[in-house]
Order: structure tokens, then C-alpha cells, then sequence
């Protein structure tokens, strides 16, 4: 199989595998407040056809050959540093957040504002591994289908989760998230302090 095919697998399973024990401490955990709208339901659904099911038809099967393209050799390869950043972003962020992670719009009983490691430059450093390895898998995944369809998904998930989730985080921890704000940048860490960073 293609390197590139091998690398983009190897992050997704490694993602689920570090990602499954927090989904245990998730499923247990009690709920103080819940905002998971249908919508969303939806774009998570995508995000998987996208980012598993697309990818997996085309690493096992010849049924998207036909939308096959080739990048030159070194746009390949740049895949794998950012697919590897990708991760690190990922990791980073499950370890930070720890028991306060949720896949969906949640606030815990005793959910706790996270502001260091990772948090103490960027407010949602998972979102950012998504971007990095959205663009990892068009240049690891050289197919019109399978490699730009979790980009084309993320963008407006991305957005449509971002506003809601900073909004349910200021309902919450009111000034302290608004203080977190002015210090953080959404997803690359911000070079100046002197105006508020409300949304994105």
C-alpha cells in the first residue's frame, strides 16, 4: 500500500486509540448542561463518512480510482510532518483536558476551565489538529473524493461548533473565559493582547 495511504491510517487509529479511554470517563461522567443540537448530530456524522468511511472505500477498494490525481512527490511527503503535528495537537489536547473533554456541546458537573499546557496559547487545539490533518489528507489521500471531503465538511462544522461552544463556555465561567479569550487566539496562538478575541 502507498506510504501515504499507511500514514493517514496510522493517525486515525492512533487518534481513536487515545481518544477511547476519555470516551469511558465521557459516557459516565454527570452532566450539568447539554447544547447538542440535530445540526450538529449531523456535521459529526459527515465528519466520519469524511475522515473514515471515504478514506477506508479508497485505501481497500479500486471504486474511486477513476478520481485519482498525483501531486508532486514532495507535496506528498509534506503530508506526513503535518499529519504528525496533526497528532501532537491531538494528544496534547486530550492530555490537557483530561476528564473535562466531551465530543459534543457539554458541560460537566464539575467541569473545570482548562488554560494551561496547549490552552495556555490556543482556546481549542483540537480543532486546530482537524485543520492541519484536513490539509494532510489531501496531499496523503491523492483522490478528489477522498481527499478534500473532511476539509469540505470541517469548514462549516467548524464554524457552526466555534461560536456555539465559546458561547456555552461564557455562560458558564462568565468574565474568566472573557479574560481567557484576550489572551488566547482560537486556533494559532495570538501575537498581540491589546484587543479582545471574541470569536473565531
Amino acid at each position: 500500500m502507498d506510504p501515504f495511504i499507511i500514514t493517514y491510517w496510522i493517525i486515525i487509529v492512533a487518534e481513536m486509540a487515545i481518544r477511547a479511554p476519555l470516551q469511558k470517563v465521557w459516557k459516565t461522567a454527570p452532566k450539568a448542561e447539554q447544547r447538542v443540537s440535530q445540526t450538529e448530530r449531523i456535521m459529526l456524522g459527515l465528519l466520519f463518512v469524511g475522515m473514515f468511511f471515504v478514506p477506508l472505500v479508497y485505501a481497500v477498494t479500486p471504486w474511486l480510482d477513476f478520481a485519482n490525481y498525483r501531486l508532486p512527490a514532495w507535496l506528498g511527503w509534506l503530508g506526513l510532518p503535518l499529519a504528525a503535528l496533526a497528532l501532537f495537537l491531538f494528544v496534547r489536547a486530550h492530555l490537557d483536558l483530561k476528564a473535562n473533554w466531551s465530543p459534543s456541546l457539554e458541560i460537566f458537573e464539575k467541569h473545570s476551565l482548562v488554560t494551561d499546557g496547549i490552552y495556555n496559547l490556543i482556546r481549542h487545539p483540537m480543532y486546530a489538529s482537524q485543520w492541519v490533518l484536513s490539509i494532510a489528507q489531501i496531499l496523503l489521500l491523492q483522490n478528489w473524493i477522498a481527499g478534500p471531503i473532511s476539509l469540505l465538511i470541517f469548514i462549516p462544522f467548524y464554524f457552526l461548533r466555534v461560536r456555539a461552544e465559546e458561547q456555552m463556555m461564557l455562560d458558564r465561567f462568565g468574565e474568566a473565559y472573557r479574560a481567557y479569550m484576550r489572551k488566547t487566539g482560537a486556533v494559532f496562538p495570538k501575537l498581540s493582547h491589546k484587543k479582545e478575541d471574541r470569536w473565531p
